[in-house]
């Protein structure tokens, strides 16, 4: 087990493979499937989104990204050094891509619908921040026990 700050525990099932929901057949080889190309609006975006993010381990790490990205852009719009601002973007998508390949096994959002994808992220870390995620998991379906992400 590996202990997540002031949150409980992740538990080596978190870490494990996501079921193969995600994947498609492409001859003698898998393909990571996307999100589907015909959502009209955010609201349609949001659950799919959230099924997309539905490992405690897949969220805690998109969250911690979106969280240091918000960090480092701060850090250099109030300190000046330019490279911040081109680090913020390579930290918070760096995280999330790697959550997707490593722990969710699913392609990312971004790729489909980057700016869906970021208002998401932006979205997922702010109900984290402020208690609210747990109940929008339920409510969308997704299992989610209290003291989890």
């Amino acid at each position: 087990m590996i202990r997540r700050a002031g949150s409980g525990l992740i538990s080596a099932r978190d870490l494990a493979p996501a079921p193969q929901i995600g994947l498609a057949a492409a001859g003698s080889r898998s393909t990571l499937r996307g999100m589907d190309p015909g959502l009209s609006s955010f609201e349609e975006f949001w659950p799919s989104y959230l099924r997309e993010h539905a490992r405690p381990a897949t969220r805690a790490v998109h969250i911690g990204g979106t969280w240091v990205a918000a960090a480092v852009l701060l850090a250099g719009l109030a300190l000046g050094p330019w490279w911040l601002l081109l680090l913020a973007p390579v930290v918070g998508y760096g995280c999330a891509w790697l959550s997707h390949m490593l722990i969710e096994r699913n392609r990312p959002a971004t790729f489909t619908y980057p700016l869906w994808s970021l208002r998401g992220d932006l979205r997922l870390a702010w109900m984290a921040a402020t208690g609210r995620l747990g109940t929008e998991l339920r409510r969308h379906g997704i299992a989610a026990s209290p003291n989890r992400l």
